[in-house]
């Protein structure tokens, strides 16, 4: 009897006193206010990304070589996909390591005030580049559907590359608010003594200018654009759907539809699949900025959220060159060329077909390859081939 008066006594004063028992050690009390310092999904998470890790690298640096080292693969729309593809490497090989780092020690944070600005601007202005340039390729291949002759006179490489410069240079200064509001911060003991190794990278203005700018750049710089890319697309689907039912009565017409449609195929599924992976991205920082009152069921929404929102954040920077392989001949041939050591290309003299500029024709020691979208055989060359802090435990102090 008396045994079981004490337990209820100390159960009594430790619902009095909920702090008492994590004052034990620094651990302990850092344990309590930030989660475990390593996440308890770090393995699996780590295998998934370190796939990730591979297949983006190496496939983004292929589709930038591709274009960088073929002159006809110079055009206007594979600079835009040349710019998404810088955005995924940056992504992929700055801010995936930092993450993973941060799922094996989630505090201290080691790399200092400078180290958290980077961070913050880092996934900021990537993630505003690439949905800049997802939406300026959309903008670019609407036109060319609907006013070919105005694209043509247009669109210039030196056009694209003005447009990127304005895109990257806006996605820096609008990364420049969240980046702002975030710093190192130091938890205390009750007593006011700094708690050893508590250093986060958080925010450190107040949560009402955090929730502000994620909310309203999630508008500007996802749901807008994407709207804006939806209807442009169905447009060009209507054009196209439109093109088919008429007869080809000219040759010309015969020769280009099928790069036309081929290409805007290809882009519509590149959008597609952007518009999947960042929408777990976008949701996951909505939802921190709208909820006020945490309680246990919403923490564990969240975490659920986070972790999946971040697997297919970085999924995105890695799926883009398996879409082109897919998808488009010229790229499925230029990749080809750039691994394959055995093929190697000469320029053909036969310009009975046409001008270099509208026909490139490579002779290689396997096969005839054709760098259009429009040429029916596949190059038959045998060669191998082929945001926000990531912490499962819940801390309403560390915003994604």
């Amino acid at each position: 009897m008396e045994k079981l008066k004490n337990a209820s006594w100390i159960h009594q004063q430790e619902l009095e006193d909920p702090l008492k028992k994590y004052l034990n050690s620094t651990e302990d009390y850092l344990a309590y206010l930030c989660g475990p310092p390593r996440s308890h999904l770090f393995l699996p998470v780590s295998v998934v990304y370190a796939l990730i890790f591979v297949v983006g690298v190496v496939g983004n640096l292929l589709v930038c070589l591709v274009i960088l080292r073929h002159q006809t693969m110079k055009t206007p729309t594979n600079y835009y996909l040349f710019s998404l593809a810088v955005s995924d490497l940056l992504v992929l090989l700055l801010g995936m390591p930092l993450e993973v780092y941060e799922m094996w020690r989630n505090y201290p944070f080691l790399f200092g005030p400078v180290g958290c600005y980077f961070k913050t601007a880092l996934f900021e202005t990537v993630c505003f580049a690439s949905i800049l340039s997802v939406t300026t390729v959309s903008v670019e291949r609407y036109v060319a559907i609907l006013h070919p002759f105005r694209a043509k006179l247009e669109s210039t490489r030196r056009r694209a590359l003005r447009i990127l410069g304005i895109v990257w240079g806006f996605s820096l200064i609008f990364s420049l608010p969240n980046t702002s509001i975030h710093g190192i911060k130091f938890h205390y003991f009750p007593n006011g003594t700094s708690v050893p190794g508590s250093a986060t990278c958080t925010v450190i203005k107040p949560m009402w200018i955090y929730n502000f700018i994620i909310q309203v750049t999630s508008f500007l710089f996802y749901v807008l654009p994407m709207t804006l890319i939806s209807v442009l697309y169905y447009l060009m689907g209507l054009r196209l759907k439109k093109d088919e039912s008429l007869e080809a009565d000219e040759v010309t017409a015969n020769i280009h539809r099928p790069s036309r449609k081929s290409v805007t195929k290809m882009l519509f599924v590149l959008v597609l699949v952007f518009a999947i992976c960042w929408t777990p991205f976008h949701i996951d920082r909505l939802f921190f900025s709208f909820v006020e009152e945490w309680t246990e069921s919403l923490a564990a929404v969240f975490n659920l959220i986070h972790v999946v929102s971040g697997v297919f954040f970085y999924l995105s920077s890695a799926v883009n060159p398996i879409i082109y392989n897919l998808l488009s001949r010229r790229f499925r041939a230029a990749f080809r060329n750039v691994i394959s050591p055995s093929c190697k290309r000469w320029p053909s003299q036969d310009h009975s077909q046409g001008p270099p500029a509208q026909r490139n024709i490579f002779l290689t020691e396997c096969h005839l390859v054709e760098l259009t979208e429009d040429t029916s055989p596949q190059p038959p060359c045998q060669s191998p081939i082929c945001t926000s802090q990531l912490s499962t435990a819940f801390c309403p102090q560390q915003p994604p």
